[in-house]
């Protein structure tokens, strides 16, 4: 089963089509009607729903280095600084893990991109 992404509201939209053209699953917090709630709350959502969520939001890393402290539960978490790699950098690792790899890999992970 292929992974499925989340995105945070703070992902370019670039990085969202050319993954969609890539046949990657890939949803984002604006199309879910949630683009206002608080960082715990889509990640919370984002393990709701079974995808790992990508951001490049350095407070929440931080928060799900916390959670994994605490063993509260979450699906994952990429983060890729903004000035960290270019979009094709991005979308390449993004669409690597979504192809190759499982769900249940991505657990309670915490994973600084790119690669």
């Amino acid at each position: 089963m292929a992974v499925g992404l989340y995105k945070d509201v703070h992902v370019p939209q670039a990085i969202t089509e050319q993954l969609r053209r890539r046949g990657v699953d890939v949803w984002t917090a604006i199309e879910d009607g949630r683009d206002t709630d608080s960082d715990d709350q889509l990640l919370e959502r984002s393990t709701a729903l079974g995808r790992v969520l990508f951001t490049p939001d350095i407070r929440f890393k931080a928060m799900a280095e916390d959670w994994q402290r605490q063993g509260r539960r979450f699906q994952g978490l990429l983060f890729g600084h903004q000035l960290g790699a270019t979009l094709g950098q991005y979308v390449s690792n993004l669409e690597m893990i979504a192809v190759a790899s499982k769900p249940d890999e991505w657990a309670n992970v915490v994973q600084h991109l790119p690669f």
